[in-house]
């Protein structure tokens, strides 16, 4: 009898647990139908249809009669012939024959005696669901374990698939319990259009584990209370961005979800306090916790979570204003395993928030600490972190205006374990620190110095020798000049050599800057930019933005669009290169003739946006102040930078599509002409110099996905860009935030 048809379904990870007892049996059962439903392979949208399992295979089975005599020893000869018997009768010869009936036990082949753990574990290395669907229409048994696995995260990325999975779920008598497999919904990528009606229907699942509603601002808790009441399961939650969302649905959390281990509200201002300290009583296994923007909470709720839920690993608090040092304390005191701690613009925080910690206790968990804009902190409060909390990795002490030199030295005691360092508008801090931290903190991959109008050349020279360094942030350092781009270039063409050279002890995995930020350093000209860009083959991202060398018409092709609410004096002087308009903008340097001309000391003519350079290196006019503190991209850079939140920059590549470029074969630290020999030299100004053999790695649609496996010593996983497509569009998230007038420093 045919059946309604069931929704398309991506493949998950393997399942854990293991199957239900008596799933074995049915393997000698006599056939019948297994149906189940899965998508047409190859065309997601294809509506779907039902397919029936084929009949198990019948196995011949004897039946067999005891008798008076006693069975052979296994030594006995008599097992010897028993063993070649193509016939499966007894053709031994052994006393008492007339006496004596031998009976075969049954055949079972390999497959079907394992158990369903190991059917399970191997289904779930399946990654096509197509492979799937031929592993159900094995048997009964198969298509029973495989079928938990498709459904376990349902596919809700379209409303042909959201349809097809509420209706298959509302079936009176559906072939399989679709209701107890699905552990995890997300329905992020239908946010817009999510209501309580689209919500509804999922209510009848009941053994929900995971669950995303990320920014469905539709949704009220009238869709989200009955979908709560349901999941007493529920481990996680991320309704975050619903503003819409009151205590009604934080109460229902905390009276049907006692197993909550993750929470994230951001945004849900309508949230109470009251209701916050409810769900701290009675969910006591919480360990990770986004309160951000949540402006309700206050003190009282903060307290009641670090007295009630021991378990804590990571709190983020950023944007809450009403709360203050006390919470702070007693988060830091009580809460033994946290690792990281955000207070972001929690303006009430001060030095008492930390100098009350207990004099003997150290915090060796904690990782990631936050303090941008806690303006009111100043060195001895740092100094008091760095002395209980000797393991943080990740330091954020942007606009913490108060900070000197002597902050800087207390965090360079943390030594080898600090990784990323954000000290943004700490307008007191010289060169001085900065040569104490490079000194003593030699693993640092990210370092923010923005707006630090003490720094020269010094401190970039001196952190150009960082063997790590990934990520560098000058905005607004109007000291520096070109010292500073030929000090990062030659460092990373020294480790570029060793890593081809493959030399002896050194890593051959050595990281390479991928992210530059320079906007607003007016010193600096297009010779050392050309250098930085040839001797850096990883780099994904440059900003320019205000440096008048690159306020160039020619170079409008490869830059990002810039945010659209910035000014149009913003607009003029806005230039960030980004993914494949770094490795555009490199080859158009490499290749024009007219750059040339830097080596005869002849400064260019250019003209855009009404801002007209006449020498080479002489800054015009700018509004630097008008905008605030970055790069003018309108895009922050990673908030911690630890690998947990990397982002895939899309270069805007309208005006590229447009303007295509020459197909280049990527080959050495540059990149050739199309109509160059391979091995040519390159016609680049004297201030690019190639380095043999480097092969410039670049990835089409996330040029940041290598962080991780680099920064842990493991080979990238970044993919190639084909010189044969020529630059490519293709599918780059875009994770634009909205444009700040006052943009951060990275």
């Amino acid at each position: 009898m045919a059946r309604p048809p069931a929704p398309a379904l991506d493949v998950i990870a393997a399942r854990s647990s293991a199957a239900g007892a008596g799933a074995d049996s049915d393997t000698s059962a006599a056939p019948a139908p297994a149906a189940a439903t899965v998508a047409a392979a190859g065309n997601p949208n294809q509506l779907l249809v039902p397919v029936v399992a084929a009949a198990e295979e019948s196995r011949d089975s004897r039946s067999s009669s005891s008798t008076n005599s006693p069975a052979p020893a296994d030594n006995e000869e008599s097992d010897f012939f028993l063993v070649n018997n193509d016939s499966q009768s007894s053709l031994g010869v052994v006393p008492n024959l007339q006496d004596m009936q031998v009976a075969d036990p049954e055949c079972l082949p390999t497959v079907a005696a394992l158990p369903s753990e190991i059917l399970i574990s191997i289904f779930s290395r399946i990654s096509e669901p197509k492979e799937l669907l031929n592993c159900m229409l094995t048997c009964k048994r198969w298509a029973r374990n495989v079928v938990e696995i498709l459904w376990h995260r349902p596919s809700c990325t379209t409303w042909e698939k959201h349809s097809s999975i509420c209706s298959t779920l509302g079936l009176e008598r559906p072939f399989f319990t679709y209701t107890d497999f699905i552990k995890r919904l997300n329905l992020a990528a239908l946010a817009d259009g999510v209501n309580d009606g689209s919500v509804l229907p999922l209510a009848v699942c009941t053994r929900v584990e995971r669950l995303t509603l990320t920014n469905c601002h539709g949704l009220t808790d009238g869709g989200l209370v009955p979908l709560i009441r349901s999941s007493q399961h529920l481990l996680a939650l991320d309704i975050s961005g619903d503003n819409n969302i009151t205590e009604a649905s934080i109460i229902a959390i905390a009276d049907n979800c006692r197993k909550l281990q993750g929470l994230n509200i951001s945004g849900c201002r309508q949230v109470s306090n009251e209701s916050l300290v409810q769900l701290a009583e009675n969910c006591r296994f919480i360990k990770r916790l986004k309160l951000n923007d949540c402006s309700q909470l206050n003190d009282t709720a903060v307290l009641a979570f670090a007295n009630h839920c021991p378990n804590i690993l990571e709190i983020d608090l950023h944007q809450c204003t009403n709360v203050g040092n006390e919470p702070v304390t007693a988060l830091l005191a009580k809460e033994q395993s946290l690792r990281e701690l955000r207070l972001a613009n929690c303006e009430l925080v001060d030095d008492g928030a930390f100098l009350s910690l207990p004099p003997s206790k150290t915090f060796e968990n904690l990782r990631i600490l936050d303090l941008t804009s806690c303006s009111h902190l100043t060195d001895r409060a740092i100094e008091k972190i760095i002395e209980v909390a000797p393991r943080l990795r990740n330091l954020v002490l942007a606009k913490c205006s108060n900070i000197t030199d002597v902050a800087v030295h207390a965090i360079a005691g943390l030594q080898k374990n600090l990784h990323y360092v954000h000290l943004g508008h700490c307008r007191h801090i010289t060169d001085d620190a900065v040569k104490r931290l490079v000194r003593s903190c030699n693993r640092i991959r990210y370092i923010d110095l923005g707006c630090c109008t003490n720094l020269t050349d010094e401190s970039v020279t001196l952190l150009a020798g960082l063997p790590k360094l990934k990520r560098i942030g000058l905005v607004k350092c109007a000291n520096i000049t070109d010292k500073s781009m030929y000090a990062l270039a030659t460092a990373n063409d020294h480790r570029s050599q060793y890593r081809n050279a493959g030399h002896p002890g050194h890593d051959v995995r050595a990281p390479s800057l991928e992210r530059v930020h320079l906007s607003y350093c007016t010193n600096l000209t297009l010779p050392s930019i050309i250098k930085l860009l040839n001797c850096c083959p990883k780099l994904t991202h440059l900003s320019l933005t205000g440096v008048p060398a690159f306020l160039r018409d020619d170079l409008d092709r490869f830059c990002r669009e810039a945010p659209s609410d910035f000014t149009e004096h913003q607009r003029a002087v806005f230039c960030v290169f980004s993914g494949t308009g770094v490795v555009g903008l490199r080859h158009h340097l490499n290749t024009r003739e007219e750059f040339a001309e830097y080596r005869e000391g002849r400064a260019p003519r250019r003209r855009a946006g009404g801002v007209t350079v006449t020498n080479a290196g002489q800054a015009p006019a700018l509004d630097v102040e008008g905008f605030g503190v970055d790069d003018g991209d309108g895009l922050e850079d990673d908030d911690m930078g630890d690998g947990s939140d990397l982002i895939d920059f899309n270069a805007d590549l309208t005006n590229l599509a447009h303007n295509p470029l020459p197909q280049p074969q990527l080959h050495g630290a540059g990149l050739l002409h199309p109509n160059q020999t391979p091995g040519a030299g390159l016609a680049a100004p004297s201030a690019s110099n190639a380095i043999p053999n480097t092969t410039v790695s670049v990835s089409e649609t996330g040029f940041m996905a290598q962080e991780d496996a680099t920064a842990m010593g493991g080979p990238s996983i970044a993919g190639s860009l084909h010189s044969s497509h020529g630059p490519s569009t293709a599918s780059m998230q875009v994770q634009v935030p909205q444009a700040d007038h006052e943009p951060q420093t990275s």
